[in-house]
């Protein structure tokens, strides 16, 4: 397809809101393909079409201009935001999974269905073939109907910015579309997308959510469904992933022993966990009430509990026990490994508990952890102590009081 005309996205404030102006050098054919885009609207004042500013908005009037043969120049968007723009909320994009998969060319929709059983050759996990075979189909939307071959570096990058950066990713799932498009490469042998100048963002560095005791008991007594109290009670006190709970079988666990394994846990390692000898009654009346027979924790139809209903009622339990906090599943386990390490547990042997691959995913909890941190005085406190010490025991130093009086 050769691009004969080109238009320009410009930011445009007008009636205290945020939107696209859409410029283009005036003919009828243009004109009436601009008009047709739903929700374009006219400005007399600024003399310019134009839309309500949006991540996925521009995404879409690229797409659609792109499709009717137009040069698309969205420079002007991309560069640093005016005090006017706020960063826009991950937004789902404008069309579904299976309408992306129907409207791309056959010879894509073949390399999309190969390159899935690839990566399970490649033993990936289902979660991982699933995320990534995502991000493969919203590349290939991006990029049809250009030949595999012709698939150059340029048109990553596009992607990066009209997809990943348009529609506000989050930084792990940009890592994660990375990883994706490098398996594309390799397995389609493009050298126009060596792996070298595919390069992942750096990962965030943000603290953990973590609960007191106390809002862990809290959460717990509010809940009152027994099945949804041992799930909570099950990954908060052995520290499991959401994923390690919903497929956790009944010989998994030893109630002799107080012992729970784990298997086939992230990175298809196995470990054994300490269940809680407070927790023991409870999943003992779980399982005689519930009757499980394969998954401890089993949906209507016998086969594993949806991950969504664990989310689903959390929130519920969450709110409540007054828990402002964001709590999702995992914010329970990094609730137990901070725990653990303030009542003085070894960082080693909280990896091994937790399943981490490195002890540098461990030590994340030594920031959050406040069994030596409460210990330090504050440089207030210290100072107020000083000069009290200084005079006499009726003149206490009080904030209220002037210092210099």
């Amino acid at each position: 397809m050769s691009y004969n005309e080109t238009i320009t996205f410009t930011k445009l404030y007008h009636k205290s809101e945020n939107h696209i102006a859409i410029g283009f050098i005036f003919s009828e054919r243009t004109e009436h393909i601009v008009r047709s885009f739903r929700g374009v609207k006219w400005s007399k004042t600024h003399g310019t079409y134009y839309v309500p500013f949006s991540r996925g908005t521009t995404n879409a009037l690229f797409q659609y201009f792109k499709t009717n043969g137009f040069y698309v120049n969205y420079s002007a968007l991309v560069e640093s935001t005016n005090t006017t723009y706020k960063e826009a909320k991950k937004i789902k994009p404008s069309q579904s999974m299976a309408a992306m998969f129907k409207a791309l060319p056959l010879a894509y929709k073949d390399l999309l269905r190969v390159y899935t059983g690839y990566l399970r050759g490649k033993r990936l996990s289902k979660s991982t073939v699933r995320t990534y075979g995502y991000f493969v189909l919203r590349f290939l939307d991006q990029c049809k109907p250009k030949a595999i071959s012709t698939i150059t570096k340029k048109d990553i990058d596009l992607f990066f910015e009209v997809v990943l950066a348009g529609e506000n990713y989050s930084i792990s799932s940009h890592r994660q579309c990375v990883s994706a498009l490098k398996y594309l490469a390799n397995f389609c042998e493009l050298p126009e997308l060596a792996t070298e100048y595919l390069k992942r963002p750096k990962k965030s560095k943000k603290l953990p959510v973590v609960l007191s005791r106390e809002e862990v008991i809290d959460l717990l007594q509010v809940t009152k469904n027994l099945k949804h109290r041992a799930i909570l009670g099950l990954i908060y006190s052995c520290g499991l992933r959401i994923g390690e709970l919903i497929n956790l079988k009944l010989n998994a666990i030893d109630f002799d022993r107080n012992k729970l394994s784990v298997n086939s846990g992230k990175g298809r390692k196995d470990r054994s966990v300490v269940m809680s000898e407070v927790l023991k009654p409870l999943m003992l009346n779980y399982v005689n009430t519930y009757q499980p027979t394969l998954f401890v924790i089993e949906g209507r139809d016998g086969g594993p509990y949806s991950a969504t209903s664990v989310r689903q009622f959390l929130k519920k339990s969450c709110k409540q026990a007054g828990i402002t906090k964001q709590v999702t599943p995992h914010v329970l386990r990094h609730s137990y490994a901070t725990h653990l390490l303030e009542n003085g547990v070894d960082l080693r042997h909280i990896q091994l508990l937790l399943g981490h691959a490195k002890p540098e995913t461990t030590m994340i909890y030594t920031h959050v952890a406040h069994r030596d941190l409460m210990q330090i005085s504050s440089p207030l406190d210290t100072t107020v102590e000083a000069l009290t010490k200084t005079r006499k025991e009726s003149q206490k130093v009080l904030l209220s009081q002037n210092f210099k009086g």
